[in-house]
């Protein structure tokens, strides 16, 4: 009953002992006596107690205990001890809670510990695995490595012994011949002496044989001219009295004049002919087309050829992907308008020198199912008056294609540039305009293929002929790489691998290799990148003993770099020229 006297009990507990008394202090009352010395009497703490709380506290409990709501309050304060009670129970159940978790988390954490031992004793199975497959591994190469000694030293002394039985079958060979020889010189010797002397012996017998020989010879062409002569005589006078013969004979005479003439005017159409279809034009340097007189020679690559299915326009070309996706949609189109027998559009493809524009081609005629032929600007300004007709032959040829034909001109600029220049002649000229007449509309029997490194010299009307302009640049660091790589396995390790050619590959970290060059090669061409894997395959072949090494590529790479930026110097001094004028002195020159 605590609460009735404003007394808060501690918490979670009922009601608690009363609380004593203070007790009595003399002299409180009156002042008493403070004691020697007047001094105050010491104060403890109940010394500031005030009663008549419990006064109130004691009044209020009489009056609650006669007040009709003595029971309502007494079970109130029961209500509030159950109440109490029940807390003092749901914190029980929570302590319990709380150990039944501790419990769960301490296993979960043991589970825990138990899983990272496994995974660290599965780590360290894996590494000694591992350790120990790098070991086999290791074993297993220098066993090899051994295995190749020990192969090149019996190829050694194989090439020894073989080397050895050749010079002594040659030097067998040798003797022999020089004993041949003198016997064979003793023989003739003999022979002329044995003939010299008979010659002598018989002088007179063979000098009256000579005579009679030579007398009846005479006598014999003596008759056989006076026989033809009486012959020919009475029968010219025969002739001559006859005038049927003579008729007869002028009309054979006239006839066999008109027979060869008539022969000769159908040859000359013959062989236009044939030359229109079957012969390959002067100007056609490259061609797929199959002739009659190649199909008679070589049969069998013919029938190969015909037999082999269409290949990938892309394969063995390196392009950036933008590219790459470009000229696929190009070779996809081509290909359906060769199946559809549609007409074909003609691309011009501009950039600088090998970078694929001809590769590309080739690809593209092969892709879709067509025939190439390749022809070159340069060759046609030469020719002359003869180029129209050239010209000519080439386009009379190229639509006699049962396939369809890709007509690849590379260098296109050569011939193909502004006629309102004065540097092109009359004759280049009117060949201009006759290849502009027969490419003027499009055609379903001739693709048109033009490649140049400058297109802005091109004639205005050629511009017009052209559906899709394709810019081939100089390949970026990752088509660098795929080529350093792909001409690294077609002329280093593939030959290397393979153990046909006199090339082998010293070991390093030929990956890497092809990355490092890659990022040097900066500015070339695919072309470049190729020529620089066939010298490395000609350092192999020169070395002694045929073995590329890392530091060979390394000069090998540094000497293209030096001289691709040799070749961007004379570039730069070509552009930098006025045209037609000389190239700019040197400082010292010019001072």
């Amino acid at each position: 009953m605590s609460w009735l006297f404003g007394i808060k009990g501690p918490k979670g507990e009922g009601e608690g002992p009363p609380l004593p008394l203070p007790p009595a202090q003399p002299g409180a009352e009156g002042g008493g006596d403070r004691g020697a010395g007047d001094r105050p009497a010491p104060k403890d703490k109940w010394s500031n107690f005030d009663p008549t709380g419990l006064e109130r506290a004691a009044k209020a409990a009489r009056e609650l205990e006669h007040s009709r709501h003595a029971k309502e309050a007494l079970s109130l304060a029961q209500m509030q001890e159950q109440t109490l009670q029940l807390e003092q129970q749901s914190k029980l159940k929570e302590y319990e809670a709380a150990v039944e978790q501790l419990k769960s988390e301490q296993i979960r954490v043991q589970a825990e510990e138990r899983r990272k031992t496994l995974s660290e004793e599965t780590r360290q199975h894996q590494a000694r695995a591992q350790y120990q497959d790098k070991l086999a591994r290791q074993r297993y190469d220098d066993q090899l490595r051994q295995q190749q000694l020990l192969n090149e030293e019996n190829l050694r002394k194989q090439e020894e012994s073989v080397q050895k039985q050749e010079a002594m079958r040659r030097a067998t060979v040798e003797r022999e011949m020089e004993l041949r020889h003198k016997n064979e010189m003793l023989r003739v010797e003999a022979e002329a002496r044995a003939r010299a002397k008979a010659e002598r012996e018989n002088a007179d017998i063979i000098r009256e044989q000579i005579r009679l020989r030579a007398a009846e010879r005479r006598q014999t062409i003596l008759e056989s001219i006076r026989t033809a002569g009486t012959l020919f005589g009475e029968g010219f006078r025969g002739f001559v009295t006859d005038w049927d013969k003579v008729t007869a004979t002028v009309a054979g005479l006239t006839l066999l004049a008109v027979g060869i003439y008539s022969a000769k005017n159908a040859t000359l159409v013959a062989g236009r002919y044939i030359e229109a279809r079957l012969g390959k034009p002067s100007l056609v340097r490259e061609t797929s087309r199959i002739s009659l007189l190649e199909a008679l020679r070589h049969p069998l690559q013919v029938s190969r050829r015909l037999l082999s299915k269409p290949q990938d326009a892309l394969e063995g070309v390196v392009l950036s992907p933008s590219l790459e996706a470009r000229v696929r949609d190009i070779a996809i189109a081509t290909r359906n308008t060769r199946k559809n027998h549609s007409l074909y559009r003609n691309v011009l493809m501009y950039g600088p020198p090998g970078t694929g524009k001809t590769l590309f081609a080739k690809k593209l005629a092969l892709h879709s199912g067509m025939d190439y032929a390749i022809m070159t600007g340069g060759d046609v300004a030469p020719m002359g008056r003869d180029g129209v007709t050239a010209v000519h032959k080439v386009f009379d040829w190229a639509s006699t294609s049962r396939r369809g034909l890709l007509l690849f001109v590379d260098e296109a600029d050569a011939f193909l540039r502004k006629r309102a220049t004065e540097k092109i002649s009359e004759d280049l000229r009117a060949t201009l305009n006759a290849f502009l007449h027969r490419t003027g509309q499009h055609s379903s029997k001739f693709m048109l293929v033009l490649a140049s490194n400058q297109p802005e010299q091109f004639d205005w009307a050629i511009n017009d002929r052209v559906d899709e302009m394709v810019s081939f640049e100089l390949p970026r660091l990752e088509e660098r790489e795929r080529l350093v790589r792909m001409y690294f396995d077609k002329f280093v390790l593939k030959p290397a691998t393979e153990g046909k050619q006199r090339l082998k590959l010293a070991q390093f970290d030929y990956g890497k290799k092809c990355s490092e060059i890659a990022r040097l090669t900066e500015g070339m061409s695919g072309r470049e990148i190729s020529q620089l894997a066939v010298a490395w395959q000609a350092m192999a072949y020169a070395s002694e003993d045929g073995v590329l090494t890392e530091a060979m590529m390394d000069a090998r790479v540094q000497d293209a770099i030096q001289q691709h930026q040799q070749k961007m110097q004379w570039l730069k001094a070509e552009r930098a020229r006025p045209e037609g004028g000389q190239p700019p002195l040197p400082s010292a020159q010019t001072e």
